[in-house]
């Protein structure tokens, strides 16, 4: 059963989605991918959805500085490729960046860095699951489904002295 959750952020109105499994996506209000408000099952407030409620709060922590990893369970729906592209976002650390060659090669093949790329523009878990710790191969800002405004904020909440190249490791 589906359930969503609409909180106010930094970045404007975000929505989260659960199934019964846990966190299926969160979804900036011009998220590029969103799905129609209709498929996210019904609206709950955050005291009604123990997953929802938790994911609101630690985004709360994450944006208030607090937080730097996330404990909320996820239940993301996406090929076998897809998740273990999260998985290695999900290593990426706190206020440092990859580059799509970089991340291909963590997955053990860096000619995949256009697949990468791929499925790390249908992350549906934007900001828990951290695609937006990717940069170009030059270290320019570049893909992100809530937009690159968005984009630098999240790089520069985390890493206030990111201005591009120099945080690229």
């Amino acid at each position: 059963m589906l359930e969503h959750l609409i909180f106010d952020s930094p970045l404007g109105l975000l929505t989260a989605v659960a199934n019964d499994a846990g966190l299926q996506a969160v979804y900036m209000a011009e998220h590029k991918r969103r799905p129609a408000q209709e498929t996210m099952g019904g609206r709950v407030a955050a005291a009604d959805s123990a997953v929802l409620g938790q994911a609101a709060a630690e985004l709360a922590e994450y944006f208030a500085g607090s937080r730097h990893q996330f404990s909320v369970p996820m239940a993301p729906l996406g090929s076998p490729f897809q998740h273990r592209v999260w998985a290695a976002l999900r290593a990426i650390p706190f206020g440092e960046v990859r580059s799509y060659g970089e991340l291909a090669a963590m997955l053990g093949d860096k000619s995949m860095a256009q697949a990468v790329g791929s499925a790390n523009g249908r992350n549906p878990i934007s900001i828990i699951v951290p695609c937006h710790r990717v940069v170009g191969a030059d270290g320019a800002l570049v893909g992100y489904a809530g937009g690159l405004d968005r984009k630098q904020f999240l790089l520069e909440l985390e890493n206030p002295a990111w201005t591009g190249t120099e945080a690229l490791f």
